[in-house]
């Protein structure tokens, strides 16, 4: 994150996928990293706990709770680490949600390695 002229705030985010090769063939564990931008309502707290769930179809394979705090009026981020195992390639999705308000759903795919 960086200020800029304005008074404005800009992130530049680099490395960002939706999929990913494996780093040697299946069984593999692979621990990616989640950015979660959340934007706080001015007429909101501002205060919650944000839950990321990952799932393999209807398997929950990992599960990260943390408290999160932004200013009403403003934009914060958390990065949500897990440990996944893959059997196989394929799909893990993380479900995203702020309390019990609506979830958002990420995939991440898990390809066969590069030759």
């Amino acid at each position: 994150m960086r200020s800029v002229p304005g008074p404005s705030t800009r992130i530049d985010l680099t490395g960002v996928h939706f999929s990913i090769a494996a780093p040697s063939p299946v069984p593999v564990s692979i621990e990616p990293h989640l950015l979660v931008l959340v934007r706080c309502r001015d007429d909101e707290p501002g205060q919650g706990a944000l839950e990321v769930v990952y799932r393999r179809g209807d398997e929950q394979v990992a599960r990260n709770v943390q408290p999160l705090q932004v200013e009403p009026g403003k934009f914060n981020y958390r990065l949500v680490r897990a440990q996944l195992e893959f059997d196989d390639y394929g799909v893990v999705e993380a479900h995203c949600r702020l309390d019990a308000g609506p979830t958002i759903v990420v995939p991440l795919t898990l390809l066969p390695p590069v030759t």
